[in-house]
């Protein structure tokens, strides 16, 4: 059994027990996910300091809408960065969505892209 709920003009969708698991599970995702180890650098001013950082990172996931990206340092949500791809030197702003945690390469970070550019990654999906 499935219900939706109508609200504002939009609707959303809520799945009972009764639904088969693998739809329930199914990607809420606008998109395919790519397990892809791109190289970046990442630039941003920091919210609190004014001061400007520069790192290097990788990506462990992209797909066309952002990225799970590897950050050596602790970047707050909601920060704006500038990434550069280093294989295609292409530049974009991208904004921290999701923070996970420290991990001995790094901290684990969802970057949405704020320039939807299918072609960022350097990749087919």
């Amino acid at each position: 059994m499935c219900f939706v709920k109508v609200m504002d003009n939009t609707s959303s969708t809520i799945w009972s027990e009764n639904h088969p698991k693998d739809l329930r599970m199914a990607s809420k995702r606008r998109g395919p996910r790519m397990n892809c180890r791109v190289l970046v650098t990442i630039a941003w001013n920091s919210i609190d300091a004014g001061s400007h950082h520069f790192e290097t990172g990788f990506t462990r996931v992209v797909n066309m809408f952002g990225c799970l990206l590897v950050s050596p340092k602790d970047i707050d949500l909601q920060q704006r960065l500038r990434v550069t791809n280093l294989r295609t030197w292409q530049e974009v702003d991208a904004e921290v969505v999701w923070k996970g945690t420290e991990r001995p390469d790094g901290w684990d970070l969802g970057v949405k892209l704020l320039d939807e550019r299918t072609d960022f990654w350097g990749v087919d999906f």
